[in-house]
Formats: C-alpha cells, structure tokens, sequence
C-alpha cells in the first residue's frame, strides 16, 4: 500500500473499520491514480480468465503463468491485479494455484470460512478503489470446517468463536447436518458473503452501482478441482 499518502497509512495502522473506510475514500478522492488503471470496468473476460485457468487446472494443463524473473522484477514496480479471490484459508485452496494464475494476477484475501471482517473489507476496498481490480469472486469449499461448526453449532474456544457466529446467520434456514446439507450451507455462506460485499461498503458501493465492479461467488470441489459458479448452483 505504499502509494497512500503516509497520515492515511498511520490513520490505518492506528485504527480500524470504519476509519479506513473514511481515510481510503479521502486518499482516494484526493489522487489521479484511482481506478481506472489496472482492469477497467467489470468484463466478464476478467472472471472468464479465472475460470479458464481452473480449467487447465483441472485437466493437468496448466500453465503456471507470470512465474519468472522477469514477470517478478516487472510487478514489482507495483501491482495491477485483474481480479480479487476472496476465499478461505483452508490449505487445500489456494486461489493461484486452483486458477492458474501468476504472481500479481490476483488479489487474494483469505480468512477461515472466507468471513468479512473489518479488515478483509479494507483490503478488498484498497484493491478496487487503489488498484482498479474489478472483479471479486467469492469462493467457498467443499466440506469448509469453519461452515460446518457453525451448521452443527460446534462450541469452540477463543477466537474460533468470532468466525463461527460471522457464518451462522447466513445459514440458518439449513436443516440438518448431512452431506447435503453441508453443501446448502457451504453455498448459502458464499451468497451472504457476496450480498454483504455488494451492500455493505460505502467504498465499493459506487462501483457496484455504476456496474463497473462485478462481485460473484463459486465453490471449490475438493476432489475434482473444479470452480463451479454460483449460478449453476442452487442454494435454497
């Protein structure tokens, strides 16, 4: 985040929520540097690109672009990501791998259960109002612990808790604790996450407004390694 101005990045070390939100938007409206870098308007060929290197992924071909020297002393003079993944930390997922993308390809914000919190929201604001990504997925798992403590309404100890009671409003109406209702819920906590993301953010609700900024979800099958999207799902 160097090109924030140095009181903004004090502000945003000090403080969190709602104060980065205000201090980004001042940064913001203050440098010529905005958005209109990096990916332009929201373009289906950006998540068609994510897409298509989950593909490869898929069928052992992929490609492992932007991986070399050169691509490495190219980015890094600075970032221009064409997409943010926000996805959970889980090991078995990790975003650049399961697209087939290289480094400064993607924006990636991880956290269990992919919960927004405060300061997942920051980054991915930083990155569509800093760094002009324009497209946000939202990818969920197949058989996500932190989904599934919260369906079974686990007791957890420290701070397991916070992310556990994130999960559970958006998947309340889940009866059950099979298999199939572990997918319904692992689906439903994509789409609160993605409403929250199109709703909730006074930074990205212009972008989403003007339909410059696409934000959607996808889940991970663990077993075959495909990214299925959101609409071929049904998430009752």
């Amino acid at each position: 985040m160097k090109n924030i101005s140095r009181a903004t990045s004090r502000k945003i070390g000090v403080i969190g929520g709602s104060v980065v939100t205000l201090m980004l938007a001042g940064a913001i409206a203050g440098t010529n540097a905005l958005a209109t870098s990096a990916a332009g308007a929201a373009s289906p060929a950006n998540t068609g690109k994510l897409f298509g290197g989950n593909g490869r992924y898929v069928e052992a071909k992929a490609k492992h672009p932007n991986q070399g020297r050169v691509r490495r002393e190219e980015v890094a003079k600075g970032q221009k990501p064409f997409a943010i993944v926000v996805s959970c930390s889980d090991s078995r997922v990790p975003p650049e791998v399961i697209f087939d993308q290289g480094l400064g390809d993607l924006f990636v914000v991880r956290t269990a259960g992919h919960v927004v919190d405060k300061v997942a929201m920051g980054s991915i604001e930083y990155a569509v109002a800093k760094l002009g990504a324009r497209s946000v997925v939202v990818l969920g798992h197949e058989r996500c612990g932190a989904v599934q403590a919260a369906l079974e309404r686990t007791q957890v100890p420290g701070s397991i808790g916070s992310i556990v009671d994130a999960i559970a409003p958006g998947i309340a109406s889940v009866s059950g604790t099979d298999a199939a209702a572990m997918d319904q819920a692992v689906a439903l906590n994509v789409s609160a996450v993605v409403g929250q993301l199109r709703s909730a953010s006074p930074v990205l609700m212009p972008f989403v407004t003007d339909g410059s900024l696409e934000i959607s979800g996808a889940v991970y099958d663990l077993d075959s390694g495909k990214v299925t999207r959101m609409e071929g799902r049904r998430a009752k």
